[in-house]
């Protein structure tokens, strides 16, 4: 087992401080990583890229007198809750182009994208359903998305380092339920099917940093960091009140480590076995992490104190269970 941490899933509800950590991650030194997280520099994939495009595709296809694919309106969640699972292919495809630094050439990235969507949502039991548009509808949607896809492109060949040794890859998702939802939650929503589509690669090496906040500060927080004229932003878009409260009324990871097999741990049947991931929890009921959204020279020494020492508190958990399994 290598002294860092090799792959940690940053998971929380909408607007938690997910972002906010990788940001603060991302500004501090190697040194520091190293001493007091246990983690090399970060390498970081993220399935909120795939969300804003695929709403961008649903507005180009209702631009076009097309009925909407993913979405069941601008503002509402996902038709079919597999794609829940579609995103998580998604990731598992960054992640093996991330190990072999695949890069892809095509003669469109938009077409590239919309292949890719539906390879994914194929694998979840899902059609081919861009495949399945009209030529020209197609090809139509694809000119509106392509400068977006293009740059999407580009800033994935960017992240490739060089090799992963003595990286710690950082795997961020939201998931979740219905508000008022029992548990276990309903199929396709929440983290227990979520991690279950996770490649064997992602779960053999990985662990969760879980940024825990209730449900009504998720809300308060997401209304607070929403800029309508940035929607695409990892920092600073907002997630449409409707979806807060149909797909993220509440999440089921206290629910799976309370039931899981090892203490201090999730655990995950998937691909005919069982992975234990260990937890580490950070606390951000009171909100520690929003002002990680401004510019490094606003930031209080008092504030950047409370942040460091819940995630070194937490990773150090997560590393301990790590080296445990030496």
């Amino acid at each position: 087992m290598a002294e860092t941490l090799e792959t940690v899933l940053l998971l929380a509800l909408p607007a938690s401080g997910k972002s906010e950590v990788r940001r603060y991650l991302a500004n501090l030194s190697p040194k520091e990583c190293s001493q007091d997280f246990h983690m090399g520099p970060t390498v970081q994939l993220d399935d909120f890229p795939y969300v804003h495009l695929m709403r961008r595709i649903d507005d180009e296809l209702a631009a076009l007198g097309k009925p909407r694919i993913f979405f069941l309106a601008p503002d509402k969640p996902f038709q079919d809750t597999k794609d829940w699972g579609t995103l998580i292919q998604l990731i598992n495809e960054d992640h093996e182009d991330l190990v072999a630094r695949k890069r892809r050439r095509p003669k469109s990235a938009a077409v590239l994208l919309m292949e890719r969507l539906d390879a994914a949502a194929v694998k979840c039991g899902l059609p081919a359903r861009l495949a399945a548009l009209d030529e020209g509808t197609r090809t139509g949607v694809a000119r509106k998305l392509e400068e977006e896809a293009k740059k999407m492109l580009q800033e994935k060949h960017a992240g490739y380092p060089k090799s992963l040794a003595g990286k710690t890859l950082v795997i961020e998702f939201a998931r979740g339920g219905p508000q008022g939802s029992s548990f276990p939650l309903p199929k396709e929503y929440g983290y227990q099917y979520s991690l279950a589509q996770l490649s064997p690669a992602i779960l053999e090496r990985a662990s969760i940093l879980y940024v825990w906040v209730t449900p009504e500060e998720s809300r308060r927080k997401n209304e607070a960091r929403t800029d309508p004229n940035d929607p695409g932003s990892i920092l600073h878009h907002g997630v449409p009140i409707a979806v807060m409260l149909g797909d993220y009324g509440c999440d089921d990871l206290e629910y799976l480590e309370s039931h899981a097999e090892q203490p201090g741990t999730v655990t995950v049947a998937a691909h005919g076995r069982k992975f234990h991931l260990p937890v580490g929890r950070f606390d951000n009921r009171v909100d520690k992490t929003s002002f990680i959204r401004n510019d490094k020279s606003a930031w209080k020494p008092e504030e950047v104190q409370a942040v460091h020492q819940g995630l070194k508190g937490a990773l150090g958990k997560l590393h301990a269970a790590m080296q445990a399994r030496k």
